[in-house]
């Protein structure tokens, strides 16, 4: 059974900077995409980040500059360095790792306010 597992979401003023990470495990098969979508209230769920097993990424253009993802393949882990946030970034942050179907983590909140 997959199990995909994320961590470090909080509150943080405007300006500063998170770091979520996530945890995939349980697949025979390899990940060859893990990342992240969010969800702000009221809107639908959008691409954030994401990167290949090989080490190519993807991001949302309002957030190119300031997120940085990586991961580790040997651990299946996934993290995401979030800097300059802003109030637009407060959003459920959800961790997806795919392998030939996607699993999903139970998502966690990033809010950033004053």
């Amino acid at each position: 059974q997959v199990q995909v597992v994320e961590s470090g979401g909080g509150l943080v003023q405007p300006g500063g900077s998170l770091r979520l990470s996530c945890a995939a495990s349980g697949s025979i098969f390899r990940f060859n995409y893990m990342g992240w979508y969010r969800q702000a209230q009221g809107k639908e769920r959008e691409l954030v980040a994401r990167i290949t097993i090989g080490g190519n990424t993807k991001y949302l253009e309002s957030v190119k500059g300031r997120f940085i993802i990586s991961r580790d393949n040997a651990n299946n882990l996934v993290y995401l360095q979030m800097n300059s946030l802003k109030p637009e970034d407060t959003a459920v942050y959800y961790c997806y790792a795919e392998a030939v179907t996607m699993y999903w983590g139970q998502g966690t909140q990033v809010t950033v306010s004053s």
